[in-house]
């Protein structure tokens, strides 16, 4: 049976996905550069909107990119209003998302941890054979 979604996250993705589309083809602030956007949490009387960001760049130059989402607000969010027809259309708020910078840095650690149990079994040498009790 499909998951159904409420009327609030299907608004959310869409306003995700127009603001996606906005900042890369509509926005010419330098300042915002590379930027994907992750999600977008709504609240349930659409008055306001976080939207999730990640950079290319990682946390350099965050603040740059906030100072020029910011100021690029009332903009995206005036474009947004001719794109998306409801009745409220929400403030939006702009948040940097750690996770995808998070998950890489995760599983570099798995990785190396992989890797540090691979070179301690080689070491432990491979000829070994595992206890066996003769019992059994």
């Amino acid at each position: 049976m499909p998951k159904e979604f409420s009327r609030g996250q299907r608004v959310a993705e869409q306003i995700r996905r127009e603001l996606a589309e906005l900042i890369r083809l509509e926005l010419k602030d330098p300042r915002v550069g590379f930027i994907t956007l992750t999600d977008v949490e709504i609240t349930p009387d659409y008055a306001h909107a976080k939207v999730y960001f990640t950079s290319m760049t990682g946390q350099e130059g965050l603040d740059e990119i906030q100072r020029g989402l910011r100021r690029a607000s009332s903009f995206l969010r005036r474009e947004l209003g001719k794109r998306i027809r409801i009745h409220t259309l929400p403030e939006l708020h702009f948040h940097y998302d750690p996770s995808v910078e998070n998950g890489n840095r995760i599983s570099a650690l798995i990785d190396k941890a992989i890797e540090a149990d691979r070179h301690n079994a080689e070491e432990g040498g491979e000829g070994a054979k595992p206890d066996t009790d003769p019992a059994c």
